[in-house]
């Protein structure tokens, strides 16, 4: 019997290439040329979580330059660079993506999370989530509860426009009391770093404080979806159970920024986080549960649209992205 020889790529495309073109004529050489449309589609995705229609709307992604070892504390540099190029992920610029949720109740129009607004603190491609609001069939005057997991800029900021307006004229606030004490505090003014977000954070705010409704952890916020206090990366950051027909999905905002290298190092002190080791805390007891009881969840940052679930993994978890439905 003849020895098999071992195949190469390149005597598998000659096959292929001869195969493919013996006994046939020439075929003839395209000529058409279109314009580079340079250009993305609206960013939104619609599924169901039982009866409730929710729907991912992005605010664009965030640019956080090179990931540094103080952001990732207890991360070494090398490991930082190894771990993003394992996952096919440059090394020279961390992107993080913005996904907040519609979620309709059949009731009730309710947004998560608000995205950056006009600012440019994150570079120039975020602020897109009126854009994609919109696209996806929503007027923000019907928007009746925005519900905020935390008061960072990229949560609480798209609340008004540049000239200060609301951009939610109907929407009541729903956050905890301690993060609207904490970031609109003008005592914090001089504090670094904490210090400059306060007034816009201020004036994204307080133009809604009549309508501040405060939510208690465990409670819920509309019927639905119960809020529960998840502390450390602020003082009232806030994660949110969304629960229809025995489906339930955690909207888990800010618990862990990347899905690798926070995943991967779930103890890491994140360096955006007001108490880092209680962040670390909460977010390991949290994944825990979800990974326990193989919930569902959907992360703030995590690749768009940033459904899936997460699974123990070595001394830390992994995501696994959810298939996109392409038909309801």
């Amino acid at each position: 019997m003849p020895q098999s020889l071992p195949l190469s790529r390149r005597r598998l495309l000659a096959g292929i290439s001869a195969a493919g073109l013996a006994g046939l004529a020439p075929l003839p050489r395209a000529q058409a040329k279109a314009p580079m449309l340079n250009a993305q589609a609206p960013a939104y995705y619609r599924f169901k979580v039982g009866a409730f229609e929710a729907t991912v709307i992005s605010d664009g992604p965030l640019a956080m330059g090179e990931p540094k070892p103080e952001l990732f504390a207890g991360v070494t540099k090398d490991a930082i660079t190894h771990a993003l190029a394992e996952n096919f992920l440059p090394a020279d610029n961390l992107s993080l993506e913005q996904n907040a949720l519609v979620v309709n109740t059949g009731d009730r129009l309710v947004l998560i999370d608000t995205g950056t607004g006009s600012a440019k603190m994150f570079g120039d491609r975020s602020g897109r989530l009126l854009t994609n609001l919109r696209a996806a069939g929503f007027d923000p005057a019907d928007i009746d509860s925005i519900v905020l997991s935390h008061a960072h800029p990229d949560h609480c900021w798209g609340l008004v426009g540049a000239d200060g307006a609301r951009n939610f004229p109907n929407a009541q606030i729903h956050i905890a009391q301690a993060d609207l004490d904490f970031w609109t505090d003008e005592a914090k003014r001089s504090a670094p770093f904490i210090g400059q977000l306060i007034d816009p954070t201020r004036a994204a705010l307080l133009p809604y404080r009549d309508r501040v409704v405060f939510v208690k952890d465990g409670q819920e916020v509309v019927p639905g979806i119960q809020a529960l206090s998840a502390p450390g990366h602020t003082v009232g950051h806030t994660i949110f159970m969304i629960s229809s027909q025995g489906q339930t999905l955690c909207n888990v905002a800010d618990l862990a920024h990347h899905h690798v290298l926070v995943l991967e190092n779930p103890k890491v002190e994140f360096g955006f986080d007001t108490d880092p080791k209680q962040g670390a805390a909460t977010r390991i007891r949290v994944f825990d549960m979800l990974a326990a009881q193989r919930i569902a969840l959907i992360a703030y940052h995590f690749p768009w649209p940033g459904i899936g679930h997460v699974v123990s993994h070595g001394g830390g978890y992994r995501f696994i992205a959810a298939p996109l439905q392409m038909v309801l």
